[in-house]
């Protein structure tokens, strides 16, 4: 018997509570008891987003609140400035592209964080630009971009809005959405927040709203404007993903019970383990700076193919991770630890690391990244008067 992990950054583990609400019968989306299912999980993700606005909720991956957040805010022929420091930074300029929207790339080396100046520098040299499009998280590199400092060069333009994907950072690090200014952020459903993927939610501000009566380009399913118009009479336009709102529900009460800052510490707990663990068992991070909590990109060390790590972490050890993309397919592999994990699952994940580092020939102390783990993680248990 090869027993099963889920290491990779989405999917990511599902609690059993949260299966056991998505196994109940289906309800009718058009029946008064959705209804009111709908209504309280719109009003928790105002809580989770930290927003005051509606939060659209979407039966999509994130990449589909990703285009709806081209097409309803930008036209054919305006500019967006969109910062590409990894594979969906690239992303966001493959979706303006599709819909027309003229693009001014930022690139950024893969591994840093993008300079908050450059942007303000972007903007100021181009008054024409109406969006910019940005990570909050990129999960490519497993690097954090500062969005706070982004958005003091965005909030005092009248005409530009800064668009966040937080697909991997929601639910992960603190992400204030109102009170930085954040006008559009998106996120998934099978990252931290503990769900199977089919699920995408965004919030708007009213900035955005205004950008939205203007625009020309087309929608039909990712119609944003006919969607808040269905949704804030607890209906959606179209059929929901009904058995994962049920899913959501139970998901929004268990982080609610924990509680915002509780859930932050712990992810930022488990992530500052993992890396420390990963550099006591001498490896080395790939994110040179700014590394995201919600993952760790991990250089795969001289010799060794990265792609082998993650293969064999596969095939030998039940552990399910993520390689590389592009052109660091086969130089990092990366792990997960956003969502429904805890102490045991960093160290079940370092652990099988150095099993299968060693087992590919590099010369590894077993059990040197675990103790610094088990350091970590023991003495950050006892401060928060919990195990988890």
């Amino acid at each position: 018997m090869l027993k099963r992990y889920l290491f990779a950054p989405g999917p990511t583990p599902v609690p059993p509570e949260v299966l056991l609400a998505m196994a109940k019968p289906v309800i009718h989306h058009r029946a008064p008891e959705f209804a009111q299912l709908f209504g309280e999980v719109r009003e928790d993700l105002k809580w989770l987003f930290q927003t005051r606005n509606d939060v659209l909720i979407l039966a999509a991956s994130g990449t589909g609140g990703m285009e709806g957040s081209v097409a309803n805010f930008l036209s054919p022929g305006e500019r967006a400035l969109v910062v590409n420091g990894g594979k969906f930074g690239e992303r966001w300029g493959k979706i303006c592209k599709t819909f027309g929207v003229q693009v001014t790339e930022l690139k950024v080396e893969w591994g840093q964080s993008v300079d908050p100046q450059a942007v303000a520098d972007a903007l100021k040299k181009d008054p024409s630009i109406k969006a910019v499009y940005v990570q909050a998280s990129e999960t490519s590199t497993g690097v954090a971009h500062d969005v706070k400092r982004l958005a003091e060069a965005t909030k005092a333009r009248e005409g530009t809005i800064l668009v966040v994907d937080a697909i991997t950072a929601l639910g992960v690090f603190d992400i204030k959405t109102d009170v930085w200014g954040l006008d559009v952020v998106v996120t998934g459903s099978q990252k931290a927040l503990m769900l199977p993927p089919g699920l995408a939610f965004v919030s708007v501000s009213e900035k955005a709203w205004q950008m939205a009566d203007k625009a020309k380009n087309g929608a039909f399913y990712f119609n944003f404007k006919k969607e808040r118009e269905s949704q804030i009479k607890n209906q959606t336009a179209y059929t929901p993903a009904v058995s994962m709102i049920l899913g959501l529900q139970e998901v929004l009460r268990m982080l609610k019970a924990e509680g915002l800052d509780a859930v932050f510490a712990r992810q930022a707990r488990l992530a500052h383990a993992m890396r420390e663990g990963v550099r006591a068992a001498g490896l080395s991070l790939f994110a040179k700076q700014s590394p995201s909590d919600a993952l760790t990109a991990i250089a795969a060390p001289e010799g060794v193919d990265g792609q082998a790590i993650y293969k064999n972490l596969r095939v030998h050890y039940g552990i399910t991770a993520a390689g590389g993309q592009d052109h660091l397919k086969g130089k990092i592999f990366r792990v997960s630890h956003m969502g429904y994990m805890d102490t045991f699952d960093v160290i079940t994940a370092l652990a099988a690391i150095e099993m299968v580092v060693k087992g590919l020939g590099y010369p590894m102390k077993l059990g040197s990244g675990v103790a610094k783990a088990q350091e970590l993680l023991m003495v950050g248990a006892e401060a928060s008067g919990s195990r988890r």
